[in-house]
């Protein structure tokens, strides 16, 4: 697949001094929407503002469909990229209507041309009827689809959008997320989102970046991270995972209050060396019996299942169970070793 962007060996410092993003880099490829995730401060921004050529670069290269737009010397103004950009606010004109606002970057089109692309704007977007309408007479999902349809509207090479889903309601949030990403699929869209959310990151995404400290600790599908985090940051990220203490006693094999376990060492340990292994809740099997060493400490209702967190020998593991289950049960444990990874 053809790269749209890419970022290589990027370094960004504030007041000359403060490195906020070292030695980056990153391809994204046409038609891809990729995700930067991590927490505040970790850089999510910053690249974003990079990109959109607010930031100026410090080091290293940044190219956007094979064009040079920044190398730290030589920098294209951010109204020559032809890059889009989306707030978290929306930043939609108040004393505008809605096809006031998508028209609004249209300055080479004629009267007719404008109406004629506003309408196939807000039919994309499903808007149709609300042209003259102002933002305070619509909803946060609704402002946010006239934000994208103004975004689409002059085709930019790449759209940008800073934590896009954090204004709305929780109830539409998961329904917009599905819409927008089906209509840039159907655009061909390449998009860069930043989100703390790994639940909007999955659901979005079809690539995420995991941030730490202006770094890019693993880039890679939802289900590459989740299943095989290159780091132990990567994977308390993802998070629904616990960690238990072990003992590698083979290639294969590990020695833990379990029992002996299988797993896949993520880095290098030495044989009879401690580590830790990587459990996900799906590993974690647990059943009711009269008497066990283990017991169940925390009970969390999901709504289609319920999370446990059981006391294994003074190692607190997340798990799941095929039964209800109440506080203080003894319970046998069953470890499924598929996936299992050790740090």
């Amino acid at each position: 697949m053809k790269s749209a962007l890419s970022i290589k060996n990027l370094t960004c410092k504030y007041d000359l001094q403060t490195t906020v993003l070292e030695s980056l880099s990153l391809d994204v490829s046409q038609g891809e929407i990729v995700c930067l995730l991590g927490a505040s401060g970790c850089g999510k921004t910053t690249l974003l503002k990079a990109i959109a050529g607010l930031l100026p670069l410090s080091s290293g290269t940044m190219n956007l469909n094979g064009k040079l737009i920044d190398n730290g010397s030589s920098w294209l103004p951010p109204e020559q990229r032809n890059i889009g950009m989306i707030f978290q606010d929306y930043a939609l004109f108040p004393h505008l209507t809605v096809e006031e606002n998508v028209a609004f970057g249209l300055k080479t089109l004629s009267k007719k041309e404008k109406s004629v692309k506003v309408s196939e704007m807000l039919a994309l977007v499903h808007l149709t009827g609300y042209e003259k309408r102002y933002p305070h007479q619509l909803s946060g999902g609704q402002q946010q689809r006239v934000a994208i349809a103004r975004s689409l509207a002059y085709n930019p090479d790449l759209l940008l959008l800073d934590e896009p889903f954090s204004n709305i309601d929780t109830q539409v949030r998961h329904e917009l997320i599905g819409e927008i990403r089906k209509i840039f699929k159907q655009q061909g869209v390449t998009a860069i989102f930043v989100t703390h959310s790994r639940e909007e990151a999955f659901a979005f995404a079809d690539k995420m970046a995991v941030m730490n400290h202006g770094v890019i600790e693993q880039y890679g599908t939802a289900s590459e991270l989740y299943f095989q985090p290159s780091s132990k940051f990567v994977a308390d990220f993802l998070g629904g995972g616990s960690y238990l203490l072990a003992k590698r006693i083979s290639e294969r094999e590990f020695e833990t209050e379990l029992g002996l376990v299988e797993a896949k060492a993520q880095q290098d340990i030495l044989i009879d060396a401690e580590c830790e292994l990587l459990l996900r809740p799906q590993h974690i099997q647990i059943s009711a019996i009269e008497q066990s060493s283990v017991t169940v400490l925390e009970q969390q209702f999901m709504g289609d299942h319920c999370r446990y967190v059981i006391d294994a020998s003074g190692s607190r593991l997340i798990a799941s169970s095929a039964e209800p289950l109440a506080i203080g049960q003894p319970v046998s444990v069953k470890v499924e070793t598929q996936g299992v990874l050790a740090f």
